[in-house]
C-alpha cells in the first residue's frame, strides 16, 4: 500500500546525520556545574566514578522497554567540548568569587578518559538493568549526566509506544506516523519521527525527517484542501493524460459520467453529493493520478464521500490508472470502515473490477494503543492508521523515568538506599547477560560482579531477585548473551553505528526472542531481572553496612 509518496534522496551511508546543533555540554542543569566546581575546588577532578543509567518501570503498564537514544550519546561524546563562548556565560552564571583555575579547566576538558558501556540500541531492556556504564573522571562523567538521561528518556520511551502500536495492530497493518503539529516542538517531532520508525512504523508524514533519516515519507490532503473546492468552477484544469498514452481527456466529464453510472446503479442521490467535494477529488486525481486516496469524511461519508471517491477511482481506472484508496478522521471507524468496505467490493463485483475491493482504508481519528485494540474486536476493515497525538506525545506516560547513579568511586562500591526497594541502586561494576531456553526465548537477564565468570550455555546458574530473599531460581540456558559492549575509550568510538534501519531490524529481531504474555497488552507477566549470588550477597552486605541501626528508647 502505498499513499502519495516522496522517495527518500538520504542513502544508507547519510543517515548517520550530525548531531543536533543544542546537544552540547551546556545543554545540563546548573547544579551539574556547581557539583563540578566543588569537586574541582574539592581535588577530586582526578577521582575515578563509576555511573549506571537504568530505568525503575516499564512504561505503559508494560513489561518490556525498547532502549533507544545510543547513538546521539556517543555523538555527544565525540562533539564534548567547552568553547569560549561558553566559558564566558558560565563566568556571568557561577559566583563571581568562583576561582578563575576552574574555568580554565573546563576550557582543557575532554572526554578522552572516559569509558562507556552499553547495550545495543534497538534491544529489548527492563528495569535495573543498566542501560549504559560510563567511567572517568567524577566532575567530567557527572557532566553527562543530564544531556545523557535527555537523549535516552523521550527515544526508548517513543521506540517503546511505537512498538506497542504495532503489537496492537499487528504484522500486516501499514502504520504511519503523522504526529509532527501536535509533538513537542521541532526537537520532539523529530525524535518522534525517527524512533517511531525504529520501533516499527513504515513511515512518516515528516518531510525533514525523510530527508535525514531516510525514512519513506507519506502524505494524503486535508479538509481544508476540500473545503477550498466551491463547485465545478472551482476546478480550473480539467485534463488528465491517458495512463501510458499523450491521449488527453476531460477528466471532470469522466467523473460526472461515471457519477450518472453509480446513481443509475445504486441509487445515490445526486442532490446529496457536494460538488465542491467531487471538483477536490478531481483536482487531487489529475495531480497524483497514480497515488490517488482521498480524505471522505469533509462533509457525509456514506451520502458524498464515497460515491465522490468511487466516481473518480473508476474514472482513473478507465484511463489505466490503479487509485489506492480512502482515509477516515471521523465518526465510527469500525462502521465506516465496513461501509466503505462493502461499497468496493459491489463495485468491483458490478463492473468486474476485482482491485477495486482491496482498496485501502486509512483510520487516523486520534487514534491511541486502546482504540486499535477495541477495533480489533470489532473486525473493522482498515488496511492502515495514521496515527499522531497519542503517539509521539506519548499521553499514556509522559517520561520513562531513566536515572544516572554513582555506583562506584575510585574503586569503592556505592549504594543508594531508600525506603522504597525498588529505588536502591546496586553498587559496584557489573556485567550483564541475557539466559535463553531452548525455544530460543529469553529466560532471565542476570547481573553479576565485573569479576566473575560469566554464565555458559548448558551450566546451571543461580539466579536471585535482588531485594526479596525468597525469590530464587536455578536456570540451565541453552544460550548466553552477554548485554554490554565497550562504545566509547581513549576518545574513540569502539563500534560500528548501526543506520535506522539496522536498529530498526534489531528491534524486531530482539522482540522475537521475548515471551508472547511479557508483550501483551493486558496483564502482561514481569520478565524476570536477577542477580548472581554473590553480588546478591555483596549488594546486602552493603545495604546493611550503610544503613543506620535504630534505636528504641
Amino acid at each position: 500500500m502505498s499513499l502519495t509518496n516522496s522517495t527518500p534522496c538520504c542513502s544508507e551511508n547519510d543517515q548517520h546525520h550530525n548531531q543536533n546543533v543544542v546537544v552540547q555540554p551546556l545543554l545540563t542543569d546548573l547544579y551539574q556545574i556547581t557539583m563540578a566546581y566543588s569537586y574541582w575546588l574539592s581535588g577530586k577532578q582526578n577521582d575515578v566514578a563509576g555511573f549506571d543509567l537504568y530505568f525503575r518501570k516499564n512504561p505503559f503498564q508494560g513489561e518490556f522497554t525498547i532502549f533507544a537514544g545510543l547513538e546521539e550519546c556517543v555523538k555527544y561524546l565525540k562533539k564534548f567540548h567547552f568553547s569560549d563562548s561558553d566559558i564566558e556565560y558560565l563566568r556571568t552564571v557561577l559566583p563571581k568569587h568562583t576561582h578563575p583555575g576552574f574555568f580554565d579547566y573546563l576550557k582543557e576538558m575532554n572526554v578522552n578518559s572516559v569509558t562507556m558501556w552499553a547495550i545495543d540500541e534497538g534491544t529489548v531492556v527492563f528495569p535495573k538493568v543498566p542501560l549504559i556504564m560510563v567511567e572517568g573522571p567524577l566532575p567530567i562523567v557527572q557532566l553527562l549526566e543530564t544531556c545523557f538521561l535527555n537523549l535516552v528518556n523521550y527515544a526508548s520511551l517513543v521506540a517503546t509506544n511505537a512498538v506497542r502500536f504495532r503489537l496492537a495492530a499487528g504484522p500486516d497493518m501499514t502504520l504511519f506516523e503523522f504526529g509532527l503539529r501536535r509533538a513537542q516542538g521541532p526537537d520532539g517531532g523529530m525524535s518522534a519521527s525517527r524512533y517511531c520508525y525504529m520501533g516499527g512504523f513504515d513511515g512518516t508524514s515528516n518531510v525533514l525527517a525523510g530527508k535525514l533519516y531516510d525514512i519513506p515519507v507519506q502524505g494524503t490532503h486535508a479538509h481544508a484542501f476540500v473545503n477550498s473546492f466551491i463547485n465545478f468552477e472551482s476546478l480550473k484544469y480539467r485534463q488528465l493524460k491517458k495512463k501510458d498514452s499523450d491521449e488527453m481527456v476531460d477528466f471532470l466529464e469522466l467523473c460526472l459520467k461515471w457519477q450518472d453510472t453509480l446513481s443509475n446503479e445504486f441509487g445515490f442521490l445526486k442532490d446529496q453529493v457536494s460538488e465542491g467535494e467531487l471538483a477536490a477529488f478531481c483536482s487531487y486525481a489529475i495531480s497524483f493520478p497514480d497515488a490517488f486516496l482521498a480524505l471522505i469524511d469533509t462533509y457525509d461519508v456514506v451520502k458524498s464521500g464515497l460515491p465522490n471517491f468511487c466516481a473518480v477511482a473508476l474514472a482513473l481506472h478507465e484511463i489505466g490508472y490503479i487509485p489506492k484508496g480512502v482515509r477516515l478522521d471521523s465518526g465510527d471507524l469500525a462502521y465506516l470502515s465496513h461501509t466503505s468496505r462493502k461499497m468496493f467490493q459491489v463495485v468491483a463485483e458490478k463492473f468486474n473490477i476485482p482491485m477495486f475491493a482491496k482498496l485501502t482504508i486509512v483510520a487516523s481519528n486520534d487514534i491511541n494503543e486502546d482504540t486499535i485494540h477495541s477495533l480489533n474486536q470489532q473486525t473493522h476493515q482498515i488496511n492502515c492508521y495514521g496515527i499522531g497525538t497519542h503517539l509521539v506525545t506519548c499521553q499514556k506516560q509522559p517520561a520513562l523515568g531513566c536515572v544516572f547513579k554513582l555506583v562506584e568511586i575510585n574503586g569503592i562500591p556505592r549504594i543508594k538506599l531508600s525506603e522504597e526497594p525498588e529505588k536502591i541502586s546496586i553498587p559496584g561494576k557489573k556485567c550483564a547477560y541475557r539466559l535463553f531456553g531452548a525455544d530460543d526465548i529469553a529466560l532471565v537477564d542476570v547481573l553479576m560482579r565485573d569479576n566473575e565468570n560469566p554464565p555458559k550455555a548448558e551450566e546451571r546458574v543461580f539466579c536471585r531477585h535482588p531485594f526479596q530473599e525468597t525469590k530464587r531460581a536455578y536456570v540451565m540456558p541453552t544460550r548466553v548473551e552477554p548485554l554490554y559492549k565497550v562504545y566509547w575509550k581513549n576518545g574513540k568510538v569502539q563500534q560500528n553505528l548501526p543506520t535506522l534501519r539496522e536498529m530498526r531490524e534489531k528491534t524486531i529481531s530482539s522482540l522475537c526472542h521475548i515471551r508472547q504474555d511479557h508483550k501483551r497488552a493486558l496483564q502482561p507477566s514481569p520478565y524476570k531481572v536477577a542477580v548472581s549470588a554473590k553480588l546478591y550477597t555483596f549488594m546486602h552486605n552493603l545495604w546493611l553496612d550503610n544503613a543506620p541501626v535504630g534505636e528504641l528508647s
